[in-house]
């Protein structure tokens, strides 16, 4: 028997006993755990992931772990009777064995558009059996994602936003295209003033002065990677721009803005908002 066929084993056997106490689902990616709750399966949670931080009942449960660095073990020790997760959960070692045991496994495309976020809502009703509701909020939030991202786009001068991820230790990192963020930024009316390369990375100085945003985008958070809106406005590259100037900082919700699940189409209004005034 191979180490990976061991290990199966050994999980499974963990695992059987608190499904048979417990069962239910496992959700792992915010923005799934938030469609589980929309379509009124709350109740059928078993345990969540770290970025699961919406609704507040969510907290309660058992977190296991940080979607991108899952353990089978701690995933499989809830005794899960389905495990949904995000397309981009991990890592794969951990979504090999996952996908080798006896829990049925359900991995949901993360794309960042209105119909990424309808075929989200659509493929977690499906494997929930809670089709004819999915259908309902899918269409709802189409409609009302539409009607912003239209409002939005009736801005007459689209504004420059950089989008930074990271500014731990005054090194930043911005959101290049094919992004959440990118995506956020052209939904809500404005221009991402970062081009030339997909993904996050880390910028140069010269480069955030050549962008010259009109505002900068940031995820409210703590710890490392947080940075102070005076501190961030001190930096050299910063306060040359026009958003340094202006103090023209944005914070909002990670989840929230990022998540591209049920509360979207707000998120998007209050962007807007927050760019242009009510």
């Amino acid at each position: 028997m191979t180490l990976r066929a061991t290990l199966c084993a050994a999980l499974l056997a963990l695992a059987a006993p608190a499904q048979a106490e417990t069962g239910g689902i496992v959700s792992i990616g915010g923005a799934i755990t938030e469609i589980v709750y929309a379509l009124g399966a709350g109740d059928r949670l078993v345990a969540r992931d770290t970025t699961s931080m919406f609704p507040e009942a969510a907290l309660a449960l058992p977190d296991v772990g940080y979607m991108r660095a899952l353990s089978p073990e701690g995933v499989l020790s809830v005794g899960p009777t389905l495990i949904l997760a995000d397309s981009n959960a991990g890592p794969p070692e951990t979504i090999a064995v996952l996908q080798q045991a006896a829990v049925p496994l359900v991995l949901i495309l993360d794309t960042f558009s209105a119909e990424g976020i309808r075929a989200k809502i659509l493929a977690v009703g499906e494997a929930i059996g809670e089709t004819e509701k999915a259908d309902t909020l899918a269409d709802q939030v189409t409609a009302d994602l539409s009607s912003a991202a239209d409002k939005a786009a009736q801005e007459p001068a689209k504004k420059r936003v950089l989008f930074i991820l990271s500014a731990a230790g005054g090194r930043l990192m911005a959101s290049g295209a094919h992004t959440a963020a990118d995506a956020m930024l052209t939904l809500a009316g404005a221009e991402n003033a970062i081009q030339g390369f997909d993904g996050y990375k880390p910028v140069t100085d010269e480069a955030i002065l050549a962008a010259a945003p009109d505002a900068i985008l940031m995820m409210d958070r703590s710890g490392d990677h947080d940075s102070p809106v005076d501190q961030l406005i001190a930096l050299p590259a910063i306060a040359a721009t026009p958003a340094g100037q202006s103090r023209a900082v944005i914070r909002m919700d990670g989840l929230y803005l990022l998540g591209f699940g049920p509360r979207t189409a707000q998120a998007v209004s209050d962007l807007n908002a927050a760019l242009y005034g009510e």
